[in-house]
């Protein structure tokens, strides 16, 4: 009962109209980031993060502000997958095999609202499993040491790309510059300056926003200038031929099984650090496949094809909630961003959260709640205006991404040098995405790398440099060997996935009837 009673006061919180504005903007916002080609969530909560400095958000209303266009986005990656046969994000990728053959038969309407419903019930689902499994997981964590912490760091470094990652050894790469990046700036504990190179502005570090901005945000500009608006945005209104918008019921009722199947199934990898969205979206079509498809009508425009992507990925959105809020720890490349906000605003994402700040806890799971409503009704009859978007070229948004992310940043900061620093990360994003370096471990070693060394540190002083003490519990010796196995697993397990989905991609290309 103590959960509901707290679940009540986030209510109270989250029903004030500024939030519920808030929350309606960010639904909005995120649905038209998420339906244009290559943003992604991480990408618009990142380009958004400065707008929340800008207004003078607090805490509370900056955090519902920014989950709702990371639910957004997930709502709205699905609209160019469908239409366009163009991935508005990574976990969006399943969608495409059976939505773009249900477009091309005339049924794009029926796809869009399949998936909305889909992805509604993955993430409302999945926000109560939040209610329910995060305050038992803050239980578990106060009994984390500094060696426990320092294994729970290593874990997120060696598990977040997972099987998304093409590379392992770019994504130690990423994570190493992630590293090298957080030990700029004086040493807490010798107020020796480090990799400072004289320079009195980098004495305070790279402020993590600064370097998630220009990495995100001004890379995607950088990214659009190098093309220069190559990408076919004059033909796409050719292509978008919308149908009838409602699904009968008993394409409802076929796909439920689906929904209910995958929303598990999604929160369970947005739960386990570095699965995230991808790999439950894949594995969810996969299982669908295996279980529902006896008539071979998988990849021709079969709506459970589309549902059970959806509900994964929504689903694993919410899960990927639960290891940031109780552990401080990102489940996602975009929890990694939410988590920088966290910081920003001087709140320490973990177990005593739930304790020290329970409002913004609370008011925040109330307001994915709201949030998922407003986004089923808005989804549904307003699905010919997000589709309009998709006809605005690039040349129009990314000047305004741009503008956005510079007016922010000196908002934060008040610095030119850090503006200069931003245009930096933006430039070294552009070159890491030309090289397919993961950008996530980047941004998880400038925001963890602190806490990593702090921690590892205090065990080094507490255990008189016994390096065995941090192996030295039960619990310590469990996260390092979940850690190695899922470093190691994507290695391993990776070469039969990634040849089957891009032989799949290939072949729905070629056969889109």
């Amino acid at each position: 009962m103590d959960v509901f009673s707290s679940l009540a006061d986030g209510f109270a919180v989250a029903l004030t109209w500024q939030n519920l504005l808030l929350a309606l903007l960010g639904c909005l916002l995120g649905t038209i980031i998420g339906a244009l080609p290559g943003l992604g969530p991480s990408n618009g909560v990142a380009i958004l993060i400065p707008l929340a400095f800008t207004l003078g958000l607090a805490a509370t209303p900056a955090l519902i502000l920014l989950t709702s266009v990371y639910y957004g986005a997930m709502y709205g990656g699905r609209i160019s997958s469908i239409l366009l046969n163009i991935p508005g994000d990574e976990p969006a990728m399943m969608t495409t095999l059976d939505g773009y053959p249900m477009a091309m038969k005339g049924q794009a309407g029926e796809a869009l609202a399949i998936s909305g419903i889909a992805s509604f019930i993955g993430s409302f689902f999945a926000t109560w499993g939040l209610v329910f499994l995060a305050p038992q997981l803050v239980k578990v964590a106060l009994l984390f040491g500094p060696a426990e912490y320092f294994a729970l760091f290593a874990l997120a470094f060696a598990t977040l790309g997972g099987l998304a990652s093409r590379n392992q050894a770019k994504a130690v790469l990423a994570a190493g510059l992630g590293l090298g990046i957080a030990m700029i700036g004086v040493d807490g504990q010798t107020g020796v300056p480090r990799f400072s190179f004289g320079e009195v502005h980098l004495y305070d570090g790279i402020h993590f926003l600064t370097a998630i901005v220009g990495l995100f945000a001004l890379s995607e500009v950088f990214l659009f200038i190098e093309h220069r608006g190559q990408g076919g945005d004059e033909n796409r209104s050719e292509k978008l031929k919308l149908g009838r918008i409602l699904p009968p019921m008993k394409m409802l009722k076929d796909t439920s099984g689906a929904m209910a199947r995958s929303t598990v199934l999604g929160f369970i990898a947005g739960v386990l650090p570095g699965a995230g969205a991808s790999l439950g979206s894949f594995m969810a079509y996969a299982l669908e496949k295996k279980v529902s498809d006896k008539k071979r009508t998988f990849g021709t425009g079969d709506p459970r094809g589309v549902a059970a992507p959806e509900a994964a990925n929504n689903a694993s959105a919410g899960g990927a909630m639960v290891p940031m809020l109780a552990l401080g720890v990102p489940g996602s490349g975009t929890t990694a961003v939410l988590l920088a906000m966290l910081m920003a605003l001087n709140i320490t994402p973990g177990p005593l959260l739930f304790q020290k700040n329970p409002d913004v806890v609370w008011g925040l799971i109330a307001a994915l709640f709201i949030g998922n409503v407003m986004l089923l009704l808005l989804n549904l009859p307003m699905v010919g205006l997000f589709v309009r978007v998709l006809m605005v070229p690039s040349k129009y948004l990314l000047p305004a991404v741009a503008m956005l992310s510079f007016v922010g940043i000196y908002g934060v900061s008040g610095s030119i040098f850090d503006l200069e620093v931003m245009i930096l990360f933006g430039v070294l994003g552009w070159a890491l995405r030309k090289l397919d370096v993961p950008l996530v471990p980047v941004v998880l070693g400038v925001l963890l790398g602190n806490q990593m060394e702090v921690n590892l540190r205090r065990e080094m002083t507490i255990s008189d440099g016994n390096w065995f003490s941090l192996i030295d519990s039960p619990l310590s010796i469990a996260l390092w060997t979940v850690a190695i196995i899922g470093f190691l697993l994507p290695i391993i397990v990776g070469r039969y996935f990634r040849p089957k989905m891009a032989d799949s991609d290939e072949m729905e290309i070629a056969n889109p009837d």
